[in-house]
């Protein structure tokens, strides 16, 4: 019987998820990777991350959805925060580099960035035209 859980996500670009896992102190494995769970149990996943405690957690493309899902034995989910914290702020972190990627490609520059009390990201966002 697999433990293994599945959770949708909106993470539709690769590059911006793995820059937001590397920002939150993950060190993500592209490629197909096997995530291990309960009594060695694994499901293959386009990224993993190998976790020293608990489960592995993985990311698999999910083509109905044209996104990424999240795949883990929850049971053995042995992180900081608990699963929905974790992708809240993994989203967060992506949609921040999302945006940051597209307003470079626009030509602005972070003028200034700030973190709320709250969680939220305020940035100011500057371009210099000629």
């Amino acid at each position: 019987m697999s433990h293994f859980s599945t959770v949708k996500t909106q993470l539709k670009k690769r590059e911006p998820l793995f820059q937001a896992l590397q920002d939150l102190g993950y060190i993500p494995l592209e490629g197909e990777h096997l995530v291990r769970g309960y009594r060695g149990q694994t499901v293959k996943a386009e990224m993993a991350v190998r976790m020293t405690k608990g489960g592995d957690i993985g990311f698999r493309w999910n083509s109905s959805s044209d996104s990424y899902e999240l795949v883990a034995d929850l049971d053995l989910w042995n992180q900081p925060v608990p699963v929905d914290r974790f992708l809240s702020q993994l989203t967060q972190q992506y949609a921040l580099n999302t945006v940051l990627a597209a307003s470079s490609k626009e030509g602005f520059e972070v003028a200034e960035q700030t973190k709320n009390v709250d969680g939220s990201i305020e940035l100011v966002m500057t371009r210099w035209d000629s």
